[in-house]
Parts: structure tokens; C-alpha cells; sequence
């Protein structure tokens, strides 16, 4: 009879084993909700670049693009500005090296050129000096820079006169410094000066033996445009 008991659907039913837990769901959201997070993580940081580079990069915009009817300038614009090269083998006139990261933080004023200063080299470094002086209280945000572009000595007196003047002096090769700045067409590379701005990056080259008046209003642009984020000091 137990045809008759098998198909009795009254007939009790021996129980069934529980079903295993399903773990896909679990591994599935576990990575998911990590992605997000490390998604979250850098959209955050990507926020607070932008906060921190916003004054810079606003005070370039209103520099370059947002010009007033009528001004022009003086200088040349570097575009794009060139960066310092990080390898830029830099000495002392000592010998001891310096990291070429050690030129940003502050707007340079450079005269680059070889040892053997001669008159129109000394021109330059008085002009750099006197361009400094003529910015007034946003003197300090400028910085003087000589590069000297061979190992020949420096005259005593020279070296002297510039130290209390606070002229930084810093050898560099010729070649090598080429890889940076750069002079116009059919001029020598210790023609001209150079700005550099807080970011190490040279960004404009006045002409040969420039107006001082003229050249100044550049500069004093250029410090108006980048007060909100730059300061004083390396």
C-alpha cells in the first residue's frame, strides 16, 4: 500500500532542510560601498585644491585675461610660464649646492650672466636694485637674484657690494639655464632680466635695458593681481 500512502496528500511530509544562506549580496555591496567612500575621499580632496589654488588662479585670470581697454604691456608675457627645472644644478658661490625648489615662495627679480661683470651687467644688477626699492612697501614680496653662469671668480667688491644688498648669488651653467629662461630673438641670454613668480615659474621678460617707470607698472600689476595669496618671504 504504499502507492496509496505516497500520493495521500494528507500524509505527513518529512521536513525540509533549510536553504543556505546567500552571501552575493554581501559581496557585492562591501566593494561597492569602499568604492564610494575612496570616490568620496578624492572628490574631497579635489575640493580643498581648488579652495587653496582659487586665489591664485583667479589672480592670474584677472592678470592675463580681464585687461582694461587700452593697457598693454610693458614686458613680454612667458605663455605658458615655465616652471623651474627641477634638476637645475644650483651652487652657492661656494660651492654648496642648493635645490632649485629653493627659488619659489617669493617674486624674483633675476640678472643672470657670467662672472666677469662688465658694465652693462653692472647696469642691470643697479636697475634690479633700484626697481625693488621703487615698489615701496611690496618691496619685500621681490627678491634679487644673480645667476652666475661660469665658475670664474666674482670680484671681492663686487661680491661685497651685492651681499649688502642682499643680492642672492647662485651659479648655474650656461647651458642648463637655457633649458629655463630664455631671451628674444638675437639677444644674449644676460641681456635681459627675468620675473619669476612665488610658484617658480618664469612668466614675463622686459625688454633690453628697460625703461625703469614702465617696467615698474608691470610689476606693480603683477603684485596687486597676486596680494590676496602671496606674502613676503621664502
Amino acid at each position: 500500500m504504499s502507492g496509496s500512502n505516497s500520493s495521500d496528500p494528507g500524509a505527513a511530509q518529512p521536513p525540509r532542510a533549510p536553504e543556505p544562506v546567500g552571501l552575493t549580496v554581501h559581496a557585492v555591496t562591501l566593494p561597492e560601498v569602499a568604492k564610494r567612500r575612496r570616490l568620496g575621499g578624492r572628490l574631497q580632496a579635489l575640493l580643498v585644491l581648488l579652495a587653496c589654488a582659487a586665489p591664485v588662479i583667479a589672480s592670474y585670470f584677472t592678470y592675463y585675461v580681464i585687461r582694461p581697454d587700452g593697457r598693454s604691456n610693458y614686458s613680454t608675457l612667458i605663455e605658458p610660464a615655465r616652471e623651474v627645472p627641477a634638476d637645475l644644478a644650483l651652487r652657492t658661490l661656494d660651492g654648496r649646492a642648493v635645490a632649485a625648489a629653493s627659488l619659489r615662495g617669493q617674486w624674483l627679480l633675476v640678472v643672470a650672466g657670467p662672472a666677469a661683470c662688465d658694465a652693462a651687467c653692472e647696469a642691470r644688477l643697479y636697475a634690479q636694485r633700484q626697481l625693488r626699492e621703487m615698489l615701496g612697501r611690496e618691496r619685500d614680496r621681490l627678491d634679487k637674484v644673480w645667476l652666475v653662469t661660469d665658475d670664474a671668480p666674482v670680484r671681492p667688491e663686487l661680491r661685497a657690494a651685492l651681499e649688502e644688498a642682499g643680492v642672492q648669488m647662485l651659479r648655474v651653467p650656461a647651458p642648463a639655464l637655457a633649458r629655463w629662461l630664455e631671451p628674444a630673438a638675437g639677444q644674449a641670454l644676460e641681456a635681459h632680466l627675468y620675473v619669476v613668480d612665488p610658484m617658480g615659474k618664469w612668466m614675463m621678460r622686459p625688454p633690453v635695458e628697460p625703461q625703469p617707470a614702465r617696467l615698474k607698472r608691470d610689476l606693480d600689476r603683477l603684485l596687486r593681481a597676486s596680494s590676496s595669496w602671496d606674502t613676503p618671504g621664502r
